[in-house]
């Protein structure tokens, strides 16, 4: 389901609220642009869910929100918006509904996603901070077909941008006039990132002791947009069969990306044709070997820091440290080959981040700013925000 989803009526008088949240941060740190998803089932209303809006119990500000439909079934699955929360504060949050007949003003899609047909095939996403990509099937053909224009790999590129406004479709304009337009920085940002046949930054394979090779998916064959802002967005990519430790391996993984985040949330469902499933490893490219490393698989963080043109480029993974294996940095004279690897315990349901932090977009001025970063959303992610429904609407009532 794929309406615009907003709804940010910032003049509305208050209505009376069919309910209130309470949203706790158990933190002694603050939580920036921290996003709050209200699963829809467990509120019990019967509102019709696009009059349902959010206000600031306390401020009477009307919030940003969005209704996200997660499996592409077209019923409203959670009701999203955005706070900031200070160390172990709590907040309340009304939600009203809008008066029959008001028309919601549309919010900036700031977190945005699309299938990208005029650049062969890739799946493009980015928020206020970060843009990513990667690439589809007609790409691999290209490439197998003896082309140079296609591209062979799952790979993530990273497309570094310095402003909180939307560049994917201006980017890709640009491209349809110009193929080396992204590639210069005109002030918003540019593609300097190289991934090749490597795993860019977050993309996975099977490793192989033995030989020590990572065995990897091809281009993806299939995508499926289920959300596109102006909070979050959410899309499913699928590839085909792959070969790794002498099985054939399926594989779908969905990406979601919020505002206000230097990090993509990657949830990978896999399943083997038969046997145990083997570990998986996620990397990030090490380019030209220049860069430095660092783990901290204890606290559930990675990060490789490396001058890129003019500036400096943090890439970074985290996740729960109880899924984590083993990590090392393999180095090698094969072409992009180089990787920082960490191996996650067999599942086949597994959840990891990974993006990126640019120097040029001000955020991140040296390695250990990046360090912190990665480290504070390995502490949020262990101990995600509290929910608790304060005044349960009564039944039948609100519809």
């Amino acid at each position: 389901m794929l309406l615009p989803c907003w709804l940010a009526v910032q003049l509305s008088a208050p209505a009376a609220p069919v309910l209130t949240v309470q949203v706790r941060n158990p933190l002694a740190e603050s939580r920036p642009a921290t996003t709050v998803a209200l699963d829809l089932r467990h509120l019990h209303l019967t509102a019709t869910p696009e009059r349902l809006r959010v206000r600031d119990a306390v401020s009477g500000k009307l919030l940003v929100s969005q209704l996200v439909d997660n499996d592409g079934d077209h019923v409203w699955d959670e009701l999203l918006c955005q706070v900031t929360l200070g160390p172990q504060e709590r907040r309340r949050l009304a939600i009203e509904l809008a008066p029959a007949g008001q028309v919601a003003q549309p919010a900036p899609a700031v977190a945005y996603s699309r299938f990208v047909p005029e650049r062969i095939d890739d799946y493009a996403w980015e928020n206020d901070r970060v843009a990513f990509r990667t690439y589809g099937p007609k790409a691999q053909q290209l490439t197998e077909a003896g082309s140079k224009d296609g591209t062979l790999t799952s790979g993530m590129d990273c497309w570094l941008k310095r402003v909180p406004y939307s560049i994917i479709d201006k980017w890709y304009a640009g491209y349809a006039k110009d193929p080396t337009f992204y590639h210069h920085d005109r002030g918003e940002g540019y593609d300097p990132y190289h991934v090749g046949d490597s795993r860019g930054c977050g993309g996975l394979g099977v490793w192989n002791d033995r030989d020590s090779t990572l065995a990897v998916s091809k281009n993806f064959i299939r995508y499926q947009t289920l959300a596109t802002g102006p909070l979050r967005t959410v899309f499913e990519l699928t590839y085909a069969p792959w070969s790794a430790a002498g099985q054939q391996l399926t594989q779908r993984t969905r990406i979601t990306l919020d505002a206000g985040q230097q990090l993509s949330r990657y949830d990978v469902f896999v399943a083997v044709d038969h046997g145990a499933l083997p570990p998986l490893t996620v990397g990030i490219t090490l380019h030209e070997q220049k860069g430095t490393v660092a783990g901290r698989p204890a606290a559930g963080w990675f990060r490789h820091w490396e001058p890129i043109d003019d500036s400096e480029l943090g890439t970074g993974l985290v996740m729960a440290p109880g899924q984590v294996q083993n990590w090392w940095t393999y180095r090698t004279t094969r072409k992009e080959q180089s990787h920082l690897f960490v191996r996650l315990k067999p599942a086949a349901h597994l959840t990891y981040y990974a993006g990126y932090g640019w120097t040029k977009a001000g955020r991140f001025h040296n390695v250990g700013d990046w360090e912190s970063y990665l480290a504070a959303e390995a502490r949020r992610l262990a101990a995600p925000l509290e929910v608790t429904v304060l005044r349960p609407a009564p039944a039948g009532k609100h519809s």
